[in-house]
């Protein structure tokens, strides 16, 4: 990542705020974001452990509470990028960017989506197909109850860049990310899934001047 001394910067979706402690580190005037009250606490308490003070605002990314561009770079890993509705929190983003900003999110492949069983919420990404890429917006995940236990977002790649294009971004670059011969995922992708396509991406663009 290019030099961001001296920059304002906000974390959408920060939980335990470790990305935003990073970019406070490397001379970012910081601001952590997120709409849960205990990640927000745990963060606080990390932030006395370090000896580091930098604001945190309880707020949802999809109605963020900051004036028109107000920042410089905004980043998102695995935060808002995921839990929240990208034809919400992507144009607000852009809204509280200032022209020339720059934004970096990272969150889970659209194909890596696609290979999610649909009959069992417990199952990991197998190597075929199961749900339909065209309209892929939000997804639910539902407990033994049956109840809902989590919501997810996921678009396509056209309908990404559609999206970016539309709120005055310019797309600089799109990682698609492999995973390491060694190292461990999350229960929902075998490795060998991982190692063969991406399970997750990074995308990073910038506010057209």
């Amino acid at each position: 990542m290019s030099d961001i001394s001296g920059l304002d910067a906000i974390e959408l979706g920060c939980g335990t705020a470790y990305v935003s402690a990073w970019l406070m580190r490397r001379g970012a005037r910081v601001v952590g974001l997120d709409n849960s009250s205990n990640q927000l606490a745990t963060a606080r308490m990390f932030q006395a452990e370090f000896d580091l003070c930098f604001p945190l605002v309880h707020a949802d990314a999809e109605h963020a509470p900051f004036a028109d561009e107000s920042f410089d770079f905004a980043i998102s890993a695995y935060g808002a990028a995921i839990w929240c509705d990208p034809y919400r929190w992507i144009p607000e983003a852009s809204r509280i960017l200032r022209s020339g900003g720059r934004l970096v999110f990272e969150t889970g492949s659209p194909l890596v989506m696609l290979c999610y069983p649909t009959d069992d919420d417990e199952a990991p990404a197998e190597t075929r197909l199961h749900r339909d890429y065209f309209r892929m917006h939000r997804f639910e995940w539902h407990g033994a109850d049956g109840n809902v236990d989590g919501i997810e977002f996921r678009l396509g790649h056209g309908d990404m860049i559609r999206l970016l294009i539309s709120c005055g971004f310019e797309i600089e670059d799109l990682i698609e990310i492999q995973a390491p011969f060694d190292g461990t995922l999350d229960p929902y992708i075998p490795l060998d899934w991982a190692r063969r396509w991406p399970s997750a991406e990074a995308w990073k663009v910038r506010k057209r001047r």
